[in-house]
């Protein structure tokens, strides 16, 4: 096979891609994420709004989700405003993508060998 085997992505990306992916395997948080991205910056009352969640439990999502770089707040007067940080959800898709290019590859590398028998 001509082509180059991809590069593995570095250890210290892949254990921020697994941070990403642990803090929005939670159906809550993925919904926090989603009313951020479509809201802008809300505050925690905007948050819980037509929710049954308290405040309390959406603050300890939206503190795991800070924890992963997906999140971030600031001072508005006496709220915070918590608004989406698409950084790291770029960086664990760009890790995505180079384990499905090693994918490729090794099926790559299958097909030929099943070939080669036949």
């Amino acid at each position: 096979m001509s082509a180059a085997q991809p590069e593995t992505p570095p250890a210290l990306e892949l254990r921020d891609a697994a941070t990403v992916f642990a803090a929005l395997g939670d159906e809550t948080r993925l919904r926090l994420v989603a009313a951020l991205c479509a809201g802008g910056a809300l505050s925690i009352a905007q948050l819980t709004a037509g929710s049954a969640m308290t405040r309390q439990a959406v603050t300890k999502h939206l503190q795991v989700l800070a924890q992963a770089g997906l999140v971030r707040d600031s001072r508005a007067g006496r709220e915070r405003l918590w608004q989406f940080e698409p950084g790291q959800v770029e960086a664990a898709r760009r890790s995505l993508e180079a384990i499905g290019r090693q994918w490729d590859f090794a099926l790559a590398k299958l097909k030929l060998a099943v070939e080669a028998e036949h």
